[in-house]
């Protein structure tokens, strides 16, 4: 219990004025399993991968200064590395923010899970 309750903290945890820049802050929010996605033409590879491999896509919409989105960061790690059969992708929301407009993304972090080209 007490392992869930710290996870839980974490992840609700704000992380607020901290100088670390855009790339450092990518850095905390990456693991092997974990693509940042900044181009359309990334997206659109990654989900033709997935679908063509059979996998579900966990796409969690973000930045990388938002305190949510860098408390959540860890876990997502850890879940990514966990689930090496899924394909795990944290969109830019800054850089690709015409493309999380047409999802609807109004706070972040925002996840969908998307299987065969569609969301579940």
């Amino acid at each position: 219990m007490g392992h869930c309750w710290s996870k839980f903290l974490r992840i609700f945890k704000c992380l607020y004025g901290d100088s670390k820049d855009e790339e450092e802050l990518y850095l905390e929010l990456t693991s092997k399993n974990v693509h940042i996605i900044t181009t359309i033409q990334s997206w659109e590879e990654k989900l033709t991968e997935a679908t063509r491999d059979g996998k579900i896509l966990v796409a969690n919409f973000s930045t990388p200064w938002s305190g949510p989105c860098r408390s959540i960061a860890p876990t997502y790690g850890e879940l990514a590395d966990k689930y090496p059969s899924l394909m795990f992708l944290t969109v830019d929301v800054d850089t690709l923010a015409e493309f999380s407009t047409s999802w609807e993304i109004s706070a972040t972090p925002t996840f969908f899970f998307i299987k065969e080209g569609r969301q579940v």
